[in-house]
């Protein structure tokens, strides 16, 4: 299948016209938990001796892990308001099953970026590309870390030209939503999350797969 960023974007675009005060209410809620998990692990470098500048081994494990069960949450979140926007709900942000398949992943996928980064960086973008799905095929069908990379390899074969360039414009967009006084964030992150989803349903022959040529959301 041939993959458009246009089209994946006009579906996240769609998608979030649907129920804007509803994604940008979901934004506001990550916001709101990152930062009290960034007040937790702050609180545990403080009492460990430790600080901002010079964060503890425990602050960083304790950080490392509540914002993997946050960003569980966001990826769960996501696939179903990208299958059916008029039906998600607040309570789809907690989902912190599997969570050491999906630390597994995140951490080998981080690792792969990292190291091709170091080695004259073009490296770090094929791993990019290639792993890009790694995270959201764990919370989507269970995988073990290892399983979700390689049907990450697998499903955006044949397509990662488009793909770094889909990836190019979702940062446009989340800059664009940081000059906007970075309030613009509440509307860029679901903006590019869907469209990200919806890219992933794509290229795995998920239900994003019945949606129309043009990636418009029905009426």
């Amino acid at each position: 299948m041939q993959f458009s960023p246009g089209d994946a974007i006009r579906y996240g675009w769609e998608a979030f016209k649907r129920r804007p005060w509803f994604f940008v209410g979901a934004s506001f809620i990550i916001a709101i938990v990152y930062m009290l998990a960034g007040g937790i692990s702050s609180a545990v470098d403080g009492a460990m001796g430790g600080g901002a500048e010079e964060p503890t081994v425990l602050g960083s494990i304790v950080n490392y892990g509540l914002g993997t069960l946050i960003s569980m949450g966001v990826t769960a979140f996501y696939l179903a308001a990208h299958d059916n926007p008029d039906t998600a709900e607040f309570s789809m942000l907690w989902h912190p099953q599997p969570f050491l398949k999906f630390l597994g992943a995140s951490v080998l996928t981080t690792l792969a970026i990292v190291i091709g980064l170091a080695l004259f960086i073009v490296p770090g973008i094929i791993a990019m590309l290639l792993f890009m799905f790694s995270t959201f095929i764990v919370i989507d069908r269970g995988l073990g870390p290892i399983e979700a990379m390689k049907e990450s390899m697998r499903i955006t074969a044949g397509n990662r030209w488009p793909l770094l360039g889909f990836i190019c414009l979702l940062f446009l967009i989340l800059m664009a939503g940081i000059l906007a006084l970075g309030v613009g964030l509440l509307v860029a992150m679901p903006i590019a999350t869907l469209a990200f989803a919806h890219a992933y349903r794509l290229l795995s022959g998920g239900p994003g797969q019945a949606a129309p040529a043009d990636a418009r959301l029905g009426a």
